[in-house]
């Protein structure tokens, strides 16, 4: 918010105020006009106060993915669906070599009917697994996020309230801030704090 200061300050005829009784302008402009700069800045000062928030700057998605909890759901997430993973690769290494035989000009016409019937049974085993496979890390994925971006919004909220911050804003949506008001780290320890890993 910005204040007009010139609509605050007294006006300069008013120290040109003189009554029939009294013949000391110089006076009462040297007590008067202090007087009132007394009063503008009494009524300014809480104004500007409140226009200066404190603010604090996260990476939220940093934030999120850098605490231990989600560390460790990776982790756990890998070691659930590596058996699939295994297999699809080893269904890719099979259709390169499948590939690779049909494109050798010495492979006899037999065998090659026989790769062709391989390839195409191999390709649709491995597209199904694909399918399947990441259809299934996302929706673990999208919840395990989830959870956690709720989570960390809490954690932020109540860092806010510690640090009597009245915004926190995503650094990702910010041209320029001063690193000062980075509070990423410290979001980070304190949901690891809050929410440790299991």
């Amino acid at each position: 918010m910005t204040v007009n200061v010139g609509n605050l300050l007294p006006h300069a005829n008013y120290a040109k105020i003189t009554t029939k009784e009294s013949a000391e302008p110089s006076m009462f402009r040297s007590s008067f006009l202090p007087a009132l700069l007394v009063c503008a800045a009494a009524v300014l000062s809480p104004s500007l106060a409140s226009a200066q928030l404190k603010v604090g700057v996260i990476n939220m998605q940093k934030a999120i993915l850098e605490t231990a909890e989600i560390k460790k759901a990776s982790g756990l997430m890998q070691s659930k669906y590596k058996p699939r993973t295994d297999q699809l690769e080893t269904l890719q290494k099979d259709l390169a070599e499948i590939q690779a035989k049909l494109q050798n000009p010495q492979t006899p016409p037999a065998l090659q009917a026989d790769l062709q019937g391989q390839g195409t049974l191999k390709q649709r085993q491995a597209q199904r697994i694909q399918e399947d496979l990441q259809a299934e890390v996302e929706r673990d994925r999208n919840e395990i996020l989830q959870k956690a971006a709720a989570r960390m919004t809490d954690v932020v909220k109540k860092m806010a309230d510690e640090k009597a911050l009245d915004v926190v804003l995503d650094s990702t949506n910010a041209v320029f801030f001063k690193p000062a008001l980075e509070v990423t780290e410290e979001a980070i320890a304190a949901y690891d704090k809050t929410f440790p890993p299991k």
